[in-house]
């Protein structure tokens, strides 16, 4: 039987793992039967929503009532569609839970549906009338930034009929996602890579990514690279049709709310200027160069007359042979946050100890890594946990994501718990900034000091430059497809490859492959989510180095900020953290650091 703890393979199947290695899904229900029992009390809340419509602005003390039901009804669907996600992707072939998720997602549509009168209502609400109903009902007030928010988009509400059906085609909106997350986690397979001895080694999502990219074995890598993009090849025009969907979709939408973009529409709802996205593209533009010479960097130090995308992953100084065990990972996660203090550390040990965290990789589990969440739940982190230190930061990142729910819902009352996505990457990036930062200061040996400054390199590149050039080509084939152009796999690759070029420079022999890498991207079916990796990095570069200057003053800031959920916007959060994402100055700051690394990388090498 294959074990996780060899690190090179995953448990033959989900009955293997050890209880440990699971996640409990228990905060949410106590077993399947009842969760079935929840999913039928929840097809009744499209009913208790309509039931409402009548009454709800009748006055204050009703508006109040109706705001405190759809806080309670919005917890108890939010349990049901995490439970059946989470079960849908422990393994994606389980056609039960994949059909269980139809339904949730169904039901969401209806719920939707049912209470798209509201905003509706409430913008045709007089100031006035507002005001006094504050003044009035005690209680009312704790809801009126939320109203606020949603008194300042009257120009993109519709009539309730409109929302309504806009609602009732959410469901539809869904569907490319689902489409792309079948074909890519349940049907596709990849062949074989073979290294340079002859040896097959099997390629999964994860192994590909923590283990045959980074692989010092070039044959396997390019066999690795082969097999991965050879299979998308073979799927490329179903990938282009379902991309195009997702981009169609959006654009309905977003014209039918009168926005100008799908960029727009994606953005002004949460409070963060469509400037902020453009200007995050055009500070990396302005910063290519040093992305160039580490490429050359690359190049040199692997000693290859060509550079091949097979090359990029791979650390340039030699890996140490050490894989961690996930007690271990643990154990270092713990004391790379401690800047952070005890209290943190404590509940950190705690979601572990309490089961939070789905460990290894099976056949068929979502792949990837992801924390979810929802008021009155614990946190749930997915892992396909390999061992190497990149899975060591990976689980860093996601139990920041974690820690930033659990604080917020400790924190903050449930209107006012779940952050905005801006923010969303900071608190998982700022554990990956501090780990990194642990290392390097308890090593004193210059070669591993050069594969750690390495690694951080690469979360440079992987993060600020990779993810920029994501969200640089997620805005430009929307706006291709906003023309009606652009959207055949031949044009999506062409642009692809394209920004490649660009951001990768001269160093770096370019293929065809690499340019269907649009292909095997889930995040372009989260709706301009990519970008808020890119500025968060920039934020967590910027909160780790003041937390670790500055020590407890940055430490309260920072756990404010934790702590605040969308209880302001997000662009005022990050300023009490001590950053100001609006003047781009952090992304700024951010590259320059990046380009000092590469010298003292190169001097070093």
């Amino acid at each position: 039987m294959a074990t996780a703890d060899s690190f090179t393979d995953s448990y033959a199947s989900r009955a293997e793992v050890p209880e440990k290695y699971t996640w409990d899904l228990t905060s949410l229900f106590a077993d399947e039967d009842a969760f079935r029992k929840a999913l039928v009390e929840a097809q009744e809340l499209p009913h208790a929503y309509a039931s409402w419509e009548d009454k709800a602005f009748k006055s204050g003390e009703d508006l109040l009532a109706y705001l405190k039901f759809d806080d309670e009804a919005t917890m108890q669907f939010q349990r049901v569609w995490n439970y059946a996600g989470r079960k849908a992707d422990e393994d994606t072939r389980v056609s039960r839970w994949q059909d269980t998720v139809s339904q949730v997602v169904t039901l969401e549509s209806a719920i939707d549906a049912a209470r798209a009168w509201f905003q509706p209502a409430l913008l045709a609400l007089s100031d006035s009338d507002l005001a006094a109903w504050y003044e009035s009902t005690p209680g009312l007030s704790l809801y009126k930034l939320a109203l606020d928010r949603m008194r300042a988009l009257k120009a993109h509400t519709l009539s309730p009929k409109e929302e309504q059906l806009l609602a009732q085609a959410g469901v539809l909106a869904t569907q490319p996602g689902q489409i792309f997350t079948m074909m890519n986690d349940a049907d596709m397979k990849f062949p074989d890579a073979v290294d340079a001895q002859g040896k097959a080694h099997p390629v999964t999502h994860g192994t590909y990514s923590a283990l045959i990219l980074t692989s010092p074995d070039r044959t396997l890598r390019e066999s690795g690279y082969h097999s991965v993009y050879g299979a998308y090849a073979k799927v490329k025009n179903t990938a282009a049709a379902t991309l195009a969907a997702q981009m169609r979709q959006l654009k309905f939408f977003a014209d039918a709310r009168h926005y100008e973009s799908s960029l727009e529409a994606s953005l002004v709802p949460t409070e963060v200027p469509v400037s902020v996205y453009n200007s995050l593209i055009d500070s990396v533009h302005a910063h290519t160069e040093p992305m160039h010479r580490y490429m050359e960097l690359r190049k040199r130090v692997l000693g290859v007359d060509h550079l091949r995308y097979w090359d990029v992953y791979v650390p340039i100084v030699e890996a140490p042979e050490r894989r961690y065990t996930f007690e271990e990972a643990c154990d270092l996660m713990y004391k790379a946050l401690a800047p952070l203090g005890d209290d943190y550390v404590s509940t950190v040990k705690k979601g572990v100890a309490s089961r939070w965290i789905d460990v290894f990789e099976t056949p068929g589990k979502m792949s990837g890594a992801y924390s979810a969440d929802g008021h009155g739940m614990t946190p749930l982190i997915l892992l396909n946990y390999q061992g190497t230190l990149d899975e060591v930061s990976t689980l860093c990142h996601e139990m920041g994501h974690s820690m930033q729910t659990w604080l917020s819902n400790h924190t903050q009352p449930a209107r006012y718990a779940e952050y905005a996505m801006f923010v969303a990457e900071v608190a998982s990036t700022t554990n990956e900034c501090l780990l990194i930062h642990y290392l390097l200061e308890h090593e004193t040996d210059p070669h591993e000091r050069a594969y750690l400054l390495n690694e951080y390199l690469e979360k440079f590149r992987g993060t600020l430059f990779r993810q920029t050039l994501f969200a640089e080509f997620e805005r430009d084939a929307n706006a291709a497809c906003a023309k009606g152009t652009g959207m055949g796999a031949d044009d999506l690759s062409r642009r692809y490859r394209a920004l490649n070029d660009l951001y990768y420079g001269p160093a770096i022999e370019t293929d065809d492959e690499i340019a269907l890498e649009w292909a095997r991207i889930p995040h372009f079916y989260y709706d301009f989510y990519v970008y808020v990796y890119a500025t968060s990095f920039a934020a967590a570069v910027a909160i780790s180095n003041r937390i670790l200057t500055e020590g407890q003053p940055a430490v309260d800031d920072y756990l404010a900020f934790l702590s605040g959920g969308c209880s302001k916007s997000p662009i005022e959060l990050l300023r009490g953290a001590g950053v100001d994402m609006a003047s781009g100055e952090a992304v700024d700051a951010a590259l320059e650091e990046f380009s000092k690394l590469v010298d003292e990388l190169s001097k070093l090498l």
